[in-house]
């Protein structure tokens, strides 16, 4: 772990909860889901907490219950709001949280992407993220410009992406703007680099049309299941979501990335979340009564990520145990994110702050300080 007296904890936002009846509870409020006030409070009471980050959830297909098809089902959350643009509305009335947008590498351009992650870093102050994912379903069929590809081809195509949106961001140097007036000098344009990209899937010359973000590099997040996506995380991200169902499977997982590191000739460990989805105790209702009852109304939550269903002191007690084998943080997904996040934050964030194992503050101002990542990063381009 990046510090073993502390346990980094975020939270996945994905509409009313990742359970598909979160929506029929009483504290739900469907009518606001598309509203720029529900998306703002709930991330200003995950900053209240301290927390990390968040995740904002997103596809480019309608939310389903079958893997890589469209259902006919209405009994469940359907259609969302642009996750880069909920994470724009609510940077300016956060401070110290981070902001992580899920943006598909498979329908995009990472010019475009790289351009819209860096104007988040300024916008935020640095605080800004981006989780990659590849799109292997039915989104294709939005766009139809090509036949649906592999998916170790979506893997080897996003390698390309984040590659070019790394060299995008780093195409200007820190100081390239000398804003002089006096000289009629605002840019030193030596100091500013076409990246000349050429691959399989994009040809970029660059450079970008705007400065290098305020972090250098904003956090690249990747979520993983199993060998192709660890490889793809080792090589592009600097955070990885995986998704352990037990101790065991949480002592192979963590192996399996390593030899993935190991593979792709990394530089240095990638930071390693656990991704649950939670229910937590309530004053009237334990935490498993309530998944119960939500798979009652008509279909059961789905795996992954695993699940936790149980006490605040239940859960700081498993996650003492994934930390000590060399797990770095926790992604919690809120089982009906209404009732969940408002517990995270009252229940589960003051036992670990007892415990030594929280943060009482924030002390960092940058995303990558927040996670113990480097925070001055070297520019590929810029003469040593």
């Amino acid at each position: 772990m990046t510090n073993p007296n502390r346990i980094h904890l975020g939270v996945a936002l994905d509409g009313a909860g990742i359970h598909p009846a979160a929506w029929r509870e009483p504290s739900a409020r469907p009518d606001e889901l598309f509203t720029p006030e529900y998306w703002v409070g709930l991330v200003q009471l995950a900053e209240r907490g301290l927390l990390d980050f968040v995740t904002i959830e997103d596809s480019l297909a309608l939310q389903s219950s079958e893997f890589l098809r469209q259902d006919n089902r209405t009994d469940g959350v359907r259609g969302r709001l642009d996750a880069l643009l909920i994470a724009a509305r609510v940077s300016p009335v956060t401070e110290r949280i981070g902001l992580i947008p899920t943006v598909t590498t498979t329908h995009t351009e990472p010019f475009h992407v790289s351009k819209a992650v860096a104007t988040l870093d300024y916008t935020s102050l640095g605080r800004a993220g981006w989780q990659a994912r590849v799109s292997p379903g039915a989104e294709h069929a939005h766009f139809g410009r090509r036949d649906a590809p592999l998916v170790g081809e979506l893997f080897a195509e996003a390698n390309d992406f984040v590659e070019v949106v790394r060299r995008l961001w780093d195409s200007w140097e820190d100081d390239a703007e000398i804003r002089d007036a006096s000289t009629d000098r605002f840019l030193d344009a030596a100091k500013v680099h076409r990246i000349e990209f050429e691959g399989k899937w994009f040809s970029v010359r660059g450079p970008s049309i705007t400065p290098r973000p305020p972090q250098g590099q904003p956090v690249v997040a990747a979520l993983g299941h199993a060998e192709v996506p660890y490889e793809f995380a080792a090589a592009s991200a600097d955070l990885l979501f995986v998704t352990p169902t037990d101790v065991t499977s949480a002592v192979r997982i963590l192996s399996e990335v390593r030899a993935a590191e190991k593979k792709v000739e990394r530089d240095g460990e990638l930071s390693v979340f656990v991704d649950l989805a939670v229910f937590l105790d309530g004053p009237e209702e334990t935490g498993s009564a309530r998944l119960n009852r939500l798979n009652a109304k008509g279909r059961a939550l789905g795996e992954p990520p695993a699940v936790f269903a149980g006490s605040a002191e239940e859960l700081v007690e498993h996650f003492e145990t994934l930390a000590g084998l060399g797990y770095d943080g926790f992604r919690l997904h809120p089982g009906v994110v209404t009732d969940d996040l408002p517990r995270i934050v009252a229940d589960v964030v003051p036992l670990l702050q007892r415990k030594g194992l929280f943060r009482e503050r924030y002390e960092e101002r940058s995303l990558r300080g927040l996670l113990g990542l480097e925070t001055t990063v070297p520019n590929r381009y810029a003469a040593v």
